[in-house]
């Protein structure tokens, strides 16, 4: 059997789109850019934007009037590429222009913390009084809508300087936005790349985020393309690195600072954070356990001269805080809400003295009484 475009335009005018009743075909939601290489077909699909709620259903669609109407011989799985209309928005390069500080927060590994770190590094910086955002760049592990206890929002959109424009929700004096806002949380986000990337773009570019001095990205572990998605998007302040003190964390921590300093990314490192330093218990908050290993960011900051910007314990009210929605540094009196506002004193001090062209110095310590 021989494959030709008509034969596959053919059988996609069969799938009709939920939101409008025209098949995707009539609705040109099937670019030009087809391939047919023996018996395997490749393209694209355009959708109005990331969070269309019919994305899954359609292409599955699209996939099964191939097979059903051309041949089962088709191969195509993995082969539709998602893509979204672009609306009017800023140059890359003039893309926040309301937004003092941009500040990435990365882990070279998943499980050390990171996103705990910055959603209490984003409330800590709130309760200073600074005017903070939060963006949820883990496309697939969404975790804030979770530690703002704000699983059930649904951002809205509305038109702002004519173009439609999505609100960010608002908790503890935050700006949030989250791709788990937009996704079944019982589900995985099961999106290639570019598709992962574009939904990325639009919550970065397509909401009011408004007058922020700081707007915190809370990246996915490792390195990926939403990591150069970032960089190519936004002129980031700095870049947060977060790990544990353990040598097989350091050892990833090590190649994420690697890749942020290399000649291509050239972003500057605000400082390595240690978490799970030490566990202490409530009933001992005199003891320290070095579950992990002992200081092991703290070397690894020396080794690569970049500033500790803080160790935060291990302790209960941390995770409790983080499953409740409740981020731990709404608290004054507790040892680890001290640990993050101390964290937030030390980027504020490295950003006002970058912005003022001097070396970073002083760095506030928060130890165990």
């Amino acid at each position: 059997m021989t494959l030709y475009p008509k034969l596959i335009l053919d059988a996609l005018a069969t799938v009709r789109y939920p939101g409008s009743g025209k098949n995707i075909v009539e609705a040109e939601m099937v670019d030009d850019d087809m391939r047919i290489d023996g018996m395997k077909v490749s393209f694209s699909l355009i959708f109005d934007k990331p969070t269309d709620s019919f994305v899954k259903s359609v292409v599955k669609a699209a996939e099964t009037a191939i097979l059903t109407y051309v041949s089962k011989e088709v191969e195509i799985a993995g082969n539709i590429n998602v893509r979204f209309k672009q609306t009017a928005r800023p140059e890359v390069g003039k893309l926040l222009p309301q937004v003092k500080n941009v500040i990435g927060i990365s882990s070279g590994k998943g499980g050390v913390g990171k996103s705990t770190v910055s959603a209490n590094l984003a409330v800590a910086l709130a309760k200073m009084g600074y005017k903070v955002g939060l963006l949820d760049a883990d496309i697939f592990g969404p975790s804030m809508p979770k530690m703002f206890r704000v699983e059930d929002a649904r951002p809205c959109a509305e038109e702002i300087d004519g173009r439609d424009l999505i609100i960010p929700i608002e908790k503890y004096g935050v700006k949030l936005l989250s791709i788990g806002f937009f996704v079944n949380p019982d589900q995985a986000t099961l999106w290639r790349g570019g598709m992962a990337s574009n939904a990325l773009k639009q919550l970065i570019a397509d909401a009011d985020w408004g007058d922020l001095d700081y707007f915190l990205i809370d990246l996915p572990p490792g390195t990926s393309d939403i990591h150069l998605t970032i960089v190519q998007t936004l002129a980031l302040t700095g870049v947060i690195v977060v790990s544990t003190p353990q040598e097989v964390a350091l050892a990833d921590a090590r190649k994420g600072i690697n890749m942020f300093t290399n000649d291509k990314v050239n972003v500057p490192i605000i400082g390595l954070i240690e978490n799970m330093a030490w566990f202490t218990p409530a009933e001992l908050p005199e003891n320290k356990y070095y579950i992990f290993g002992k200081d092991g960011a703290k070397q690894l900051a020396e080794e690569m001269n970049v500033p500790l910007l803080g160790q935060i314990p291990l302790v209960q009210s941390i995770r409790e805080g983080g499953d409740d929605g409740s981020p731990v540094a709404l608290n004054d009196n507790s040892l680890t809400g001290q640990a993050f506002v101390a964290v937030a004193h030390n980027v504020v001090n490295y950003v006002e003295e970058r912005n003022n062209e001097q070396p970073p110095t002083q760095i506030v310590e928060i130890k165990a009484h």
